[in-house]
């Protein structure tokens, strides 16, 4: 029996501070050999970062990743030990995503990336290039400085796999599992044993499990040791990487590491017995034929054994029950995390947060109420960081440290209740109860003084003062008045987070939290300028029906019950005049309802259909609900005020990536924000397929058609979306 120690390791590592990272580094060698591993595996580009995007280009990234390696062979870190390291190396003036083997102060092996990710917030190709040959290894020669640290000139470079006296081991790096002919398959045939991802993905809404599978299915066919290591954390932008490193074998995971954490370094470790691997091959007689006639895949001969022989105390790792975070866990934690990563890297002192009293506000709140019982539950804990980081966030003094989540939340979090004379008592009291449960720093800011001297100086500029529509306003009018409101609260959001502090003599600055979802960024409902427009926004890219769900769920589990009561409340902006016979709401202003518009964000965006496809699409999945003229009508009206509105996402607050149907123009969703909004000749072909339909050639609503003055003022000055027969935009406060 060989028997074989082997850790993973999930790092929060920072893109380009290349201290923080070599820190984790060394630190998760140090936790793996006092496990007794022989093997140690890390994060995709661990060295500097993965999210370096441009600084790869830079000659200093890839420079100081190999004074990095330097310092890391010139110890005894690798001693006893093989450990791949993720870094950028270029060969022959070609830049590649890279794992380098090292053992013993020696580097064994660099192994480029094959397939490249390039997809959705994925730009590798920008940065790298794909290696490309297949059946060779080639000799890499060392700058001259790891030449002096390793005593060697050149090493092999390419597609291969390592030979010890006592196993095989390979590296697969992330995109390479998900790709339908990943290296593992002919490796397996090679008599690899042991496959080492390092991989840097992210987290997104129930991907967990399809990531999970993967590795599952990777080693049920052909047998193996699968070992996953992700980088954990926010390296620097909208991405949360999610970690949940683990180690699989023969299909079965037999070590899982955490999913969300503030942990900068965590350590996941697995005992296998080898011989397991060969005869679970050997059993399958498919494999056995295949593997027959396989060509041999190069590979690098080491003259060291990692295994160990059969100790009667040394219990091979059993296999564990998967653990799976329900989607409103995740809303809970990963922003949370995120949001700590941000406010302790950053150099700011805490968040402020405009609370309406409405949904998408409070999520935020609640987030942040989540973050802050994160945090004491890891001090609790002995996290020395965290510990350090907090107390230097709150301005403890005298050893005190946070050791309540509403203590720590008064010390680091302010919210603000902007009220006007559109605002009501029930949305002020359920903005006051939850900043009470949360603990927050709350202050209540009556804005009609500010909004009143506005008109007034309008007034004696033009001589005219308008006036609401319910007043008898026009629809101009009413527009103008709601989003003065809507603006004036951002300025007064970060006049108060850059004061606040001073204010009550504390030093640094607060960062805006903005708290607009996905659904109403795709519709463009919100007005630009408003209290959307933020430092950054933990729910940008959720929709509004996962956000109900999590406050039903953070009523319970986060005990913040006046959640429930808040979620239940109907959404609306709080931005025209209350009247008997008028009150104004989210759903009746766009047009749509909250559900409708994820079902268009996925078909747009994840099933990547124009005008045309949505509605053959739709008239499939609500046939026997609505005619095709009745889908028509509401395909042409999404598509409608999607197209005007493109251009609000140009100035999208940096947000959490959350939802594979985000909008966001920055990285994720990369399309036009000037449109012909009657799309003329797509609405045309959807009338044409609803006569097929009816069998008749009964004239139908012509295609896009609207009011030229609706368009230009919508595009031109950046104003709330029009719904049919109301003029509302969204304030996102």
């Amino acid at each position: 029996m060989r028997l074989l120690k082997v850790a993973t390791c999930s790092l929060n590592q920072w893109a380009m501070d290349f201290d923080c990272n070599l820190r984790n580094i060394k630190e998760s060698i140090l936790r793996a050999k006092a496990e007794g591993a022989t093997i140690r595996l890390g994060p995709e580009l661990e060295v500097t970062g993965y999210g370096c995007e441009d600084h790869f280009i830079e000659p200093d990234t890839e420079t100081h990743a190999w004074e990095c390696l330097k310092d890391i062979l010139s110890g005894d870190w690798t001693d006893g030990i093989l450990c791949s390291i993720g870094m950028p190396v270029t060969r022959g003036g070609v830049r590649y995503n890279c794992q380098v083997f090292c053992l013993n102060r020696k580097i064994l092996m660099i192994r480029p990336k094959m397939s490249l990710a390039n997809g959705g917030n994925y730009g590798e190709l920008r940065w790298f290039s794909a290696w490309k040959h297949k059946d060779q290894l080639t000799e890499f020669q060392l700058p001259n400085n790891i030449s002096e640290a390793s005593s060697q000139k050149t090493v092999p470079f390419g597609y291969g796999y390592i030979q010890l006296l006592d196993l095989a081991v390979a590296a697969e790096i992330c995109a390479e599992l998900f790709i339908p002919d990943g290296p593992r398959v002919e490796l397996a045939f090679s008599g690899v044993e042991v496959f080492m991802n390092s991989s840097g993905s992210h987290h997104q809404l129930r991907k967990l499990g399809l990531r999970l599978d993967k590795i599952k299915n990777a080693t049920l066919e052909c047998g193996g040791v699968y070992m996953y290591s992700n980088q954990q954390g926010c390296d620097g932008s909208r991405l949360y990487y999610d970690g949940c490193s683990c180690i699989a074998v023969n299909g079965d995971v037999v070590a899982q590491g955490s999913q969300f954490s503030l942990k900068d370094v965590e350590v996941l470790t697995a005992q296998i017995d080898v011989d397991a691997v060969v005869s679970y091959r050997g059993s399958k007689s498919s494999f056995r034929e295949q593997a027959s006639y396989q060509l041999n895949v190069s590979s690098v001969t080491v003259p060291y054994k990692l295994c160990q022989s059969f100790n009667s105390q040394t219990i091979p790792s059993s296999p564990v029950k998967i653990r799976y975070h329900s989607p409103e866990e995740e809303i809970a934690f990963g922003p949370g995390c995120w949001l700590w990563d941000y406010v302790r890297r950053s150099g700011a002192s805490g968040y402020l947060l405009p609370l309406s009293g409405g949904a998408d506000s409070s999520s935020v709140a609640a987030i942040v109420g989540c973050m802050c019982q994160l945090v004491v539950n890891e001090i609790e804990n002995g996290n020395e960081q965290v510990k350090a980081d907090a107390v230097r966030i709150g301005h403890y003094i005298n050893g005190e440290f946070p050791t309540d989540s509403k203590e720590f939340a008064k010390r680091i979090f302010y919210t603000v209740y902007m009220g006007s004379e559109n605002s009501s008592e029930a949305t002020k009291f359920r903005a006051k109860v939850l900043a009470d449960e949360i603990g927050s720093w709350h202050l209540y800011v009556p804005i009609d003084g500010v909004i009143s001297a506005f008109l007034s100086l309008f007034q004696t500029l033009t001589g005219k003062r308008p006036s609401y529509k319910v007043d008898g306003g026009s629809d101009t009018e009413n527009l103008g008045l709601q989003n003065i409101q809507a603006r004036v609260r951002m300025v007064l959001a970060f006049m108060l987070a850059s004061l606040m502090p001073w204010v009550q003599n504390k030093s640094g600055f607060f960062l805006v939290l903005g708290s607009s979802n996905v659904d109403e960024a795709l519709r463009g409902y919100l007005t630009k300028y408003d209290c959307s427009s933020a430092d950054i926004n933990p729910i940008g890219s959720i929709s509004k029906q996962d956000l109900r769900a999590f406050l039903r769920w953070a009523a319970v589990h986060l005990g913040y019950s006046s959640l429930a009561d808040i979620e239940a409340a109907p959404p609306t902006a709080e931005l025209e005049p209350i009247r008997s016979n008028y009150n104004q709401l989210d759903e009746v202003d766009m047009g749509m309802s909250y559900e409708e518009l994820s079902i268009y964000g996925r078909l747009r965006k994840i099933l990547r259909c124009g005008p045309v496809s949505m509605y053959q699409n739709l008239c499939h999945k609500w046939s026997g609900m609505l005619t095709p003229s009745e889908v028509a009508a509401k395909v042409k009206h999404f598509f409608k005020y999607y197209s005007i509105n493109r251009h609000k996402m140009t100035v999208l607050t940096p947000s959490y990536h959350a939802e594979g149907y985000s909008p966001e123009d920055n990285r994720f969703d990369l399309r036009q924000f000037l449109y012909n909004s009657r799309w003329p000749y797509q609405f045309r072909k959807i009338d044409e397929l609803v006569r097929q339909d009816v069998g008749n050639k009964a004239p139908v609503m012509e295609a896009g058609r609207q009011e030229n003055a609706e368009i230009t003022s919508e595009h031109g000055s950046g104003l709330g979306v029009v719904a049919a027969g109301s003029g509302n935009p969204k304030a996102g406060v």
